[in-house]
Order: structure tokens, then C-alpha cells, then sequence
């Protein structure tokens, strides 16, 4: 119910009732006890259309906001490490943290988390590879008209295409355009198994053969989005040791 409302019921004026909606709030947030933290997901969100960003902190094992700061560079990741110690909270504690490829996210976790290993989040290294497929597609529809109309068959994984989606795919594959698209959507989906891989060692080792193969691909969007994989690869590879990510925030987030 919106505050104005609340106000109207009970004959009272907005301001008093934020003044108790901070003082309840604040007396809540004083009984926080981060001792335990560990694990943190981290990711920017808007606060309304533009560029108004805020900062949201999770605690990736017990599931809970624990830190929401205004902005979204490196002071939002000090703003939390001091946020941290005036709850029983330690920022050498915090062991791992998800992220995207933010450089001022990399730059104020390395300043003030310095124990924590960054995993890059696997919804934001997708996005990468999914704008790259996507501006593929943008580029050849100008000469295959063939492509028209069939974004999200790009965008879709194969299991979420309707019927219609999936035969018009197969037609696509099987064309003799030698489409480009489709070559870019393999390699995509050839990432995506990546992430099946049952060790460590597996995990970089097939990384390694996707990477050259993207380069080698003759495809520049595919090119560059492997060379954004290849700058940030130890954040990619430890995924497959801390298995976390950022769903929960994207959840939120929405």
C-alpha cells in the first residue's frame, strides 16, 4: 500500500510516516549479523528509467539483501566492506564474489575484498555472447532476407523455441546459404555445454578449444565477444570451483 494512502487511513502526514517506515527500518538493519559471510552476488540496477543505478548486495548462501548502495562503481563495493564491519562482519572473510565484467565492480572487489576469488556471472558472460550472435544476424538480414523476422530463434535456447521457430531453424541449418548466423549460434551453443563439464580441468580445457575456434571463426562479433571471454579468464574458469552466480539478484532485480 503506498505510503500516501497509509497516510490518508490514519490521518497522519507522509513525512511522520517515512520517519517510522526509517526508524523501524534502521532498528532492523542494526540486529544484521554478517559474521558468517561468505559468499556475495553483487549487480547493478536501476532506479527508474536513465542512469540512476544503485548497487545491490547479497548473501549468496543464506539468500538475503544484506547492502544496497548509491551508484555503481568501486565506492559501492568500499561503501559495503564498512558496512560489513559495523555488523560483526569482516570484508577478509568474504571468500568469493559474483559479478559481471564491470571494471569498476573488478577494481573495488581487489581493493576491498582482498581474500575474495570474483566469478564472473554466467547470465552476464551470455549477454555478452548473445549480443555478439545477435549483431551477427542484424548484419547478414541486410543480405539474406531469408533472416527476417527470426531474432529470438537466435536468441531462444532450442528448447524454448514454439514449433513454427524450431522447423524455421532447421530450414535456416539446412539451407546451402552457408548462413553466418548460424554458425554464430553454434558457437554460442557450444559455450552453453561448456558449462556441463564434469571437472576443473575439463571445464578450461574445452574453454581453450571454444576460444580458438570463435577466433578462428572468420565472424568478428564471435571474435570479440571470445576475446572479452579470454580478458577476464580466471574469473570465467572459476565458476566450475564456486558454482555461484546471480540469479537470485536477477530475480530481484526484476
Amino acid at each position: 500500500m503506498p505510503v500516501h494512502t497509509v497516510s490518508r487511513i490514519v490521518s497522519e502526514s507522509d513525512y511522520k510516516i517515512w520517519a517510522l517506515i526509517e526508524r523501524y527500518v534502521n532498528l532492523a538493519l542494526a540486529q544484521n549479523d554478517y559474521s558468517n559471510l561468505q559468499a556475495v552476488g553483487m549487480d547493478e540496477t536501476s532506479k527508474r528509467k536513465g542512469h540512476d543505478y544503485i548497487t545491490l548486495f547479497v548473501d549468496l548462501l543464506k539468500k538475503r539483501t544484506v547492502f544496497i548502495a548509491e551508484g555503481n562503481d568501486q565506492k559501492t563495493v568500499e561503501a559495503f566492506a564498512n558496512d560489513l564491519k559495523t555488523h560483526n562482519g569482516s570484508p577478509e572473510a568474504v571468500t568469493d564474489v559474483s559479478c559481471d565484467m564491470w571494471p569498476a565492480f573488478i577494481k573495488g572487489v581487489k581493493d576491498n575484498l582482498p581474500n575474495a576469488q570474483i566469478t564472473f556471472d554466467r547470465f552476464h558472460i551470455m549477454k555478452v555472447i548473445n549480443t555478439a550472435v545477435d549483431t551477427v544476424r542484424k548484419q547478414e538480414v541486410q543480405t539474406q532476407f531469408v533472416l527476417k523476422g527470426t531474432k529470438y530463434i537466435f536468441l531462444k535456447n532450442e528448447k524454448n523455441l514454439t514449433e513454427t521457430q524450431r522447423q524455421k531453424r532447421q530450414e535456416l541449418s539446412m539451407s546451402r546459404l552457408n548462413l553466418k548466423s548460424i554458425k554464430a549460434l553454434h558457437i554460442r551453443e557450444n559455450f552453453q555445454e561448456i558449462y556441463k563439464m564434469p571437472t576443473p580441468e575439463l571445464f578450461e580445457s574445452m574453454l581453450r578449444r571454444w576460444y580458438f575456434w570463435a577466433t578462428h571463426s572468420r565472424i568478428q562479433p564471435m571474435i570479440d565477444a571470445a576475446r572479452t571471454i579470454k580478458a577476464h579468464w580466471e574469473g570465467v574458469v572459476q565458476w566450475r570451483k564456486s558454482h555461484i552466480d546471480n540469479g537470485l539478484l536477477e530475480g530481484l532485480n526484476s
